[in-house]
């Protein structure tokens, strides 16, 4: 059963969410959507004032009557450090409550998770020293892997060769700050659904793909973890039982096939490769899935090959997740989306031909640019504050 304490908690989030969506807004509008008495909103808000959550700054210019004070989020309370990991590198950034980024750091990840974060505290400190706010919120931490939603702790991740490693309790106590992780697929659903075309989504399905496949999900408004924090591992659902083996230890994973990683794969062992002539010049591997986009885009046509072979994959998946989750939109994050003029026809013809549902969703990029893992690991701190029902 819900007590007082508990409603008023609620409607804080509430009136602060709003307060972010329309800023500037004033005590009345926020009654007005809310459907809340004006004394109990002023309750709220002044008590948010209070807790610097918010500032009161100039009066709003009304055609007629009174000129009502304007309420904003305090950009200046304090800062949330985002941090998303990745096998080669990992991404730091201190973000304020309109997830503006102020600044960002990348360095080469360590193999181990001990030295991740042996080297990650300092850097974090520096941050802080040159932010406008010395103060730290929290911490959110995407990576590629399952999370125990229970706590927090990293069971697998395939990508990166780590195992039951617990990085929240350390970071904890070297930065006396709450620290969440979360699967960088879910972490980029809570981003989608924080702000832009999909903000407030309720049904959406998002797909990262990078040197894995992730995919995390939004339903009736609320993030789909599972008992145990796995729910959504369909980038290891075999497609090709006779396929390549996947880190995971099974074999024709999705992931092993529609990846950055299959795509490198397909451009240096293309078909028919094996039985080239022997006096053939042997090519350089390339590793870089940058320059295969790169190449992609002059005109190379093992480049188009690759990456179109991918695409048909990434819509087999996508398929898939149409016929079992029936979602209205599914959002595709990763380096490739800067192909997507080519490659997104080739991913919805592939999911149009074998989906089975009456209708299939709408298949759409992210802005790379926008570095959604990123500001999905702040986002996963902001909701809680902002959209604590979004996160079960």
């Amino acid at each position: 059963m819900a007590n007082s304490e508990t409603i008023r908690s609620i409607n804080s989030s509430r009136i602060l969410d709003l307060i972010r969506i329309g800023q500037p807004v004033s005590r009345a509008e926020l009654a007005r959507r809310t459907g809340l008495q004006r004394s109990s909103v002023s309750t709220i808000v002044n008590e948010l004032i209070r807790k610097e959550w918010i500032t009161e700054g100039e009066r709003q210019i009304l055609p007629r009557g009174r000129q009502p004070l304007a309420l904003r989020l305090n950009r200046q309370r304090s800062r949330i450090l985002g941090i998303n990991v990745r096998p080669r590198h990992t991404d730091l950034v201190l973000a304020d409550f309109n997830l503006g980024f102020e600044v960002q750091q990348r360095w080469n990840t360590p193999s181990q998770p001990e030295a991740f974060i042996a080297q990650l505290i300092p850097r974090v400190r520096s941050l802080l020293k040159n932010s406008q706010s010395s103060l730290l919120e929290g911490v959110g931490i995407s990576l590629p892997g399952r999370v125990d939603a229970g706590n927090h702790m990293l069971i697998f991740a395939p990508n990166l060769g780590w195992r039951q490693v617990d990085l929240k309790t350390p970071l904890e106590a070297a930065l006396g700050v709450p620290v969440h992780i979360e699967n960088a697929a879910n972490a980029c659903a809570l981003a989608e659904v924080w702000a832009g075309p999909h903000a407030g989504a309720q049904d959406l399905v998002v797909v990262t793909v990078s040197e894995g496949i992730g995919t995390g999900m939004i339903a009736n408004g609320r993030l789909v973890r599972g008992s145990s924090g796995a729910a959504g591992e369909f980038g290891h659902i075999c497609l090709a039982p006779e396929g390549p083996i996947c880190r995971c230890g099974g074999r024709g994973c999705w992931e092993v096939l529609a990846s950055n990683s299959a795509a490198l794969r397909y451009y240096n062992q293309p078909p028919g490769a094996a039985t080239s002539p022997p006096r053939e010049p042997r090519r350089l591997q390339l590793r870089d899935f940058n320059e295969l986009i790169s190449r992609f885009n002059s005109g190379d046509a093992r480049a188009i090959s690759a990456l179109q072979q991918m695409a048909r994959y990434l819509g087999q998946g996508i398929a898939m997740l149409a016929n079992c989750l029936a979602p209205g939109c599914v959002v595709v994050v990763g380096e490739m989306t800067a192909a997507w003029d080519t490659l997104g026809p080739v991913i919805e013809a592939e999911a149009a031909a074998l989906a089975r549902t009456h209708a299939l969703p709408r298949i759409e990029p992210s802005d790379d640019h926008l570095q959604p893992r990123l500001r999905g690991a702040v986002a996963m701190v902001l909701h809680r504050y902002f959209r604590p029902g979004l996160m079960p």
